[in-house]
């Protein structure tokens, strides 16, 4: 991207030309007598403004002085998805709101679809591309519309992963929280800022390849066709942050709940994640509404994004997909946390992974007390809760965007609308709140969260934790983990793992081997086996707890790091 072009994309939305001033060749459908009759009376014939003319992919004027205007005599209703898109331009840089499918435009989607080989070389921004299916941004990925992608997670999207790692695509991975931030920027005129996220990773040296070449068939391993980009750093009073620049877009489509026809919008719980955000940051906002009500129909105190930002609204007509179905039994008898873990099953009844899951759920449930702020990462990390004693009470944090999340729903209390960050249906606990995702990491960086529980690959001596990636092999991204681990003397972070690998080989290691997700930030280790306390600061592992027939012989043989043993040796319970 040209340094004009990232400037082009910074300036204030561009007014839309007059029909009189279009050139022949512009994209602007001409209207018949009976389609102005399929249109609000109030919407103008000529309301479908070509992006380009609206600024999009045009280089920024030699008059820095220039103040264009917006003409806000238009209507903001359109007729439909399709004819909202059909002025879109080939090249634009599109946010796509949402997290998983909640939240996805999936009307505005399919009309883009639909526009084929005429829409194409986009590059799509969204916190994750779309599940393996057909929701989300899949189908513009498997059309090939999409050349490119900045996100952060590509989570079980094994064709978007394959399209990666044989050179297909072109994706750019980005800390969670760095994207929500970069995003908010640009919608707030911010050009750069610094963060702690990424500081000694490959975000801050550019070692993660954008694009891939063909594998070479003797070392089997893929050329570099493009190289990540590696970040500026800064110290600010001893401690190192990265350099990380706004992302604006060209366009941004989102769903909300309720839309009036002056723009206004009132989301539902979790699907603000992206969508407030990214409305704000681009220069053309799409919002596709499941109810268009008249202005004055939403209370001010309800309105979540002010129709400012708003340009064009269209109803939702393709119905809201869910990733990640998860009940708990109806019965009142089974109605805790435990009801929607394997913790409310007989150990005799489990296979011997869930029993050792449960060992390192029980043992990690110690580390919450009474009035924590904890967040969970997905997997093992979200089984502590079932072991809590019932007179302890922690407010569980989802990086989407939720504070005081509850068990998973029964049948009759499944929202869509109501995920978690492992995209599964949850409910919210008395005195819950929700929030877009800007909000949910700045609770994060700014270390108001006071334990976060996360998985491992690799967790070093050091407290060196990788947790993203298998170079090659395994492409997932990072997703909020590095926004989590960002600031460990305000956050503690605890990691579950099991003790080995499927191979038995050792997750416990001097020196890790696979891209770190943050340097020297955990603190303690649960596995299987033990626990460990980790040295930050000079390095260095202490074992103070053994499972249940576990020897100190038995660690050694399963532990590629050094360690020191405690004296007294505790049991886990």
């Amino acid at each position: 991207m040209t340094e004009d072009g990232d400037q082009a994309r910074a300036n204030p939305r561009p007014s839309p030309a007059s029909e009189n001033d279009l050139p022949s060749s512009s994209p602007i459908r001409q209207k018949s007598p009976s389609d102005a009759g399929n249109r609000s009376e109030q919407a103008p014939k000529n309301v479908a403004v070509s992006a380009r003319q609206r600024g999009l992919g045009a280089s920024r004027s030699n008059d820095s002085t220039s103040q264009p205007l917006i003409d806000r005599t238009r209507s903001k209703i359109f007729h439909d998805a399709d004819e909202a898109v059909a002025d879109l331009q080939s090249g634009s840089v599109v946010l796509s709101a949402g997290f998983g499918l909640c939240g996805t435009a999936e009307t505005i989607i399919s009309a883009m679809v639909r526009r084929g080989d005429s829409l194409s070389n986009l590059t799509a921004v969204s916190n994750n591309a779309g599940a393996a299916g057909s929701g989300g941004l899949s189908p513009l990925t498997k059309s090939g519309q999409i050349t490119r992608c900045i996100l952060s997670y590509l989570g079980n999207n094994k064709v978007l992963e394959q399209k990666y790692l044989s050179g297909q695509i072109a994706i750019e991975l980005c800390p969670q929280g760095s994207l929500a931030e970069r995003i908010r920027a640009a919608g707030a005129g911010i050009p750069a800022f610094f963060t702690p996220t990424g500081v000694a990773t490959f975000i801050q040296t550019g070692g993660i390849p954008t694009r891939l070449g063909p594998v070479d068939p003797i070392t089997k391993k893929s050329a570099v066709l493009e190289g990540g980009k590696p970040r500026e750093t800064r110290i600010f009073n001893g401690k190192t942050y990265v350099m990380e620049t706004a992302l604006p877009g060209d366009v941004a489509i989102l769903r909300a709940w309720k839309v009036d026809e002056a723009g206004n919008c009132q989301f539902r719980y979790t699907t603000k994640a992206f969508g407030t955000i990214m409305a704000k940051a681009a220069r053309l906002t799409i919002v596709e509404a499941e109810n268009i009500v008249p202005v004055g129909s939403i209370d001010a105190n309800d309105v979540h994004l002010p129709g400012i930002y708003v340009d064009r609204v269209v109803p939702a007509t393709v119905e809201k997909k869910l990733e990640i179905k998860k009940t708990r039994p109806s019965d009142p008898g089974n109605d805790s946390d435990a009801s929607n873990t394997s913790a409310s099953s007989s150990s005799s009844t489990k296979s011997e992974a869930l029993v050792r899951r449960d060992r390192i759920a029980r043992r990690a449930a110690k580390e919450l007390k009474h009035g924590m702020y904890v967040n969970l990462g997905v997997g093992m990390p979200t089984l502590a809760p079932s072991f809590l004693p019932s007179d302890v009470k922690v407010w569980i944090q989802s990086e989407n965007g939720i504070l005081g999340m509850g068990p998973y729903p029964t049948e009759d209390e499944v929202d869509p609308d109501i995920v978690n960050a492992g995209k599964e249906t949850v409910t919210l606990v008395p005195g819950a709140s929700t929030f877009d995702s800007s909000e949910s990491f700045s609770m994060i960086r700014g270390g108001h969260v006071d334990v976060s529980i996360l998985g491992a690959l690799e967790v070093s001596a050091s407290g060196d934790l990788a947790n993203y990636m298998i170079p090659g092999k395994v492409f997932k991204g990072m997703g909020g983990a590095m926004d989590l681990v960002s600031n460990p003397n305000q956050t503690k972070i605890v990691v579950t793992t099991d003790h080995v690998d499927k191979y038995g080989k050792s997750k416990i290691v001097q020196t890790c081997k696979l891209p770190l997700t943050g340097a020297k930030v955990v603190s303690t280790i649960i596995t299987d086996l033990c626990v460990f306390q980790v040295d930050r600061i000079d390095g260095g592992l202490t074992l103070t707890e053994l499972a249940p027939g576990v020897t100190v012989d038995h660690v050694k043989a399963n532990t590629d790091a050094s360690f020191v043993v405690a004296d007294p040796l505790g049991q886990m319970e």
